[in-house]
């Protein structure tokens, strides 16, 4: 009796082990930038959960196809870093991503509607569901080296998009990079159309128009909007065919680019190579002086969990701690970026900026939000179109023709 007793007394003793072992989570992620910020989370998380989880970082290029290939073979991560809108939606259809609620994650109740349109499916009944946890919301802009341009004799940013592209041939005779910009990677193309194209198009009302498919992508405005991109070409650097985000960044950060246009997730990494940079950022100028200048704005994407995980209960938990208004404080003071839980105080003064003029001029990321969730997809057609024309081939016009065409093989109110 003796001997069983203490036989059950060393197996509770070993499942109590066990369980301050606590469970071991896989994270992965696009965001190779962030990956110290994800090490430290975990690393905090353990502490405080007892759970490990283990965070990887695929490149930006290489993450859909490698995250694809493992849920398909039955694998893949606990925890997904999903994109947004199409992005989530082609995951979720498949039925590889487990469905959220309120009960299951609470901290989804403080979340809006419209924040979590984002991570819905696209087709039913998979539209109605919640499938991840915003984790950002992104604000594409122009980033302003001040102190460079002040000592060109420009102690002031440029009041409409004339005078922006008056300052850029300007700094360009005098030797100066006007901008950061390349056409190595097609994907930073659709976020630079961003930027400029919504004061020529039209903003919110034309990504209205072309949704209900009372406009088209031929319409003047967007051509107008595709020819103004593609005039950029003249202020890029040199070598503008090697050059993607990264070596952007470096340009702008050594201060030898005056502008760069690209999302708001780049200041932090800006910043860390060059504290001392004088940056500021805005939207593209108006076309008219005292128009609006419109801001791009979306949801970047979620935190999901694999439909497949046997590890459902730490994975959710882990969501809801995701969810909370702690970390994201920390989201955005670590990575000065805009959190998209509710509640959370911007303290970094550049983002600041860019947020609050979101707020007041906010306007769709027209692919991203209306035109990616068939093939072909609307931002692809997008991207590798403006990466040809700025590499000098093709028009502004057939660029606008060809998307039109692939877009109305699936969207339907282009088919009426």
């Amino acid at each position: 009796m003796k001997t069983i007793l203490r036989g059950m007394v060393c197996v509770a003793a070993l499942l109590a082990g066990a369980s301050a072992m606590g469970v071991e989570l896989t994270f992965w992620s696009w965001r190779v930038e962030d990956k110290a910020f994800y090490e430290k989370i975990a690393e905090d998380y353990k502490k405080a959960s007892g759970d490990e989880v283990r965070f990887t970082a695929y490149k930006n290029t290489e993450y859909a196809t490698v995250l694809s290939a493992a849920l398909a073979g039955g694998g893949g991560p606990d925890i997904i870093q999903a994109r947004s809108y199409g992005g989530l939606a082609n995951l979720s259809d498949a039925g590889y991503l487990l469905p959220l609620t309120t009960k299951t994650v609470p901290n989804l109740a403080h979340f809006s509607e419209s924040l979590l349109t984002s991570v819905h499916g696209y087709k039913p009944p998979y539209n109605e569901g919640v499938y991840a946890v915003p984790f950002a919301i992104q604000s594409p802009g122009i980033l302003y080296n001040r102190k460079l341009l002040a000592s060109n004799g420009f102690p002031n940013l440029p009041k409409t998009w004339e005078e922006f592209k008056s300052m850029s041939r300007a700094l360009k005779a005098k030797g100066v990079t006007p901008l950061a910009n390349g056409t190595r990677a097609a994907w930073t193309l659709e976020h630079v159309f961003g930027v400029v194209g919504p004061n020529f198009y039209g903003g919110t009302d034309f990504y209205n128009g072309v949704v209900a498919g009372r406009k088209r992508f031929t319409d003047p405005e967007f051509v107008a909007a595709v020819q103004e991109v593609a005039s950029l070409r003249d202020f890029m650097p040199p070598n503008a065919l090697g050059i993607g985000e990264p070596e952007s960044r470096m340009l702008f950060a050594s201060g030898k680019a005056a502008f760069f246009i690209g999302g708001s997730w780049n200041i932090d990494p800006i910043l860390e190579m060059n504290p001392k940079l004088e940056l500021e950022m805005a939207g593209a100028p108006p076309v008219v002086a005292g128009g609006p200048s419109l801001v791009p704005t979306y949801v970047d994407g979620g935190y999901a969990i694999n439909a497949g995980t046997k590890k459902r209960e730490a994975a959710l938990k882990f969501l809801n701690y995701l969810a909370s208004v702690e970390y994201g404080q920390r989201f955005a003071d670590e990575l000065r970026q805009a959190s998209a839980v509710p509640g959370v105080r911007i303290n970094d003064p550049v983002l600041a900026g860019i947020v609050a003029q979101s707020r007041t001029h906010g306007t769709p990321f027209l692919m991203l939000q209306g035109f990616r969730y068939q093939n072909p997809s609307g931002s692809i057609l997008l991207a590798d179109g403006l990466q040809k024309l700025l590499q000098g081939n093709g028009t502004a016009q057939q660029l606008a023709q060809d998307i039109q065409t692939g877009i109305a093989s699936w969207h339907k109110p282009f088919q009426k």
